[in-house]
């Protein structure tokens, strides 16, 4: 089997990945067993690089299309894809074997999803803010320039020490304490009991992102909550998918 190109954003920290939507993409290949190597590509870079390769673009939640990864070239097939949840679906389909979307759950896993992301969304800026602290220079100048043209503010204002970063804290734990509420459901260590599926690489992909961006003692934080509960299943899926 030849082997898959994930391409990646680097950052300064060991192992250099940091990207939550683009770890989604490796825990899949991870857990699926499929050989990969990693082209990384700074964030100036993602444009030139995804024309020269062919890639198309994204279209973004305000409905305005650009480049962006993760993308996957698979040389087996000649597929390029790009998106985390189309690269999600097209692994599963391509490479059923070790499945991610077990008993018709992918509509459910979706609607799981979003609906994460929305509880965290509000207070995302914070770890956006500590993202731009982890990056290359060049990323970095770049990342910092874009974020504060989405968010109308200088990105000093993203989350300053005081009312609106405790603020944000709070929003954090109260989007974890309701996924809590929605894995003790059923018995076991994933959101589907004994089933492991996209949706707990989903969340592991939350907490790898906080986890490599956040300040030590801010994940500790995190990963203490609800009788270290977070902390664990970022491991547990981090072994499932042993290849990171």
């Amino acid at each position: 089997m030849k082997t898959l190109i994930l391409y990646d954003i680097p950052s300064k920290l060991e192992g250099k990945y940091w990207s939550d939507n683009i770890t989604k993409s490796r825990f899949v290949l991870g857990y699926k067993g499929l050989p990969f190597r990693v082209e990384w590509v700074e964030l100036p870079d993602i444009a030139p690089r995804m024309k020269e390769i062919g890639a198309g673009k994204n279209r973004l939640a305000d409905g305005a299309e650009t480049y962006t990864l993760p993308a996957l070239g698979d040389p087996n097939t000649g597929a390029l894809v790009t998106d985390s949840w189309e690269i999600a679906e097209y692994l599963e389909k391509t490479y059923p074997e070790k499945p991610i979307f077990s008993h018709k759950s992918k509509g459910l896993i979706r609607a799981f999803t979003s609906a994460l992301i929305n509880l965290l969304q509000p207070a995302a800026i914070f770890p956006i803010f500590r993202a731009s602290q982890i990056l290359n220079e060049r990323s970095a100048e770049y990342y910092i320039a874009t974020r504060e043209v989405m968010f109308k503010q200088r990105i000093s204002e993203f989350s300053p020490e005081g009312p609106k970063r405790d603020e944000h804290w709070a929003i954090i734990e109260q989007a974890f304490t309701t996924s809590k509420e929605w894995y003790v459901e059923e018995e076991g260590n994933w959101l589907m009991g004994d089933v492991f599926s996209y949706a707990d690489i989903f969340t592991a992909s939350i907490l790898s992102w906080l986890n490599r961006v956040l300040h030590e003692d801010e994940w500790e934080k995190i990963a203490s909550w609800h009788d270290g509960r977070w902390g664990k299943l970022l491991a547990d899926v981090k072994k499932e998918c042993s290849r990171m």
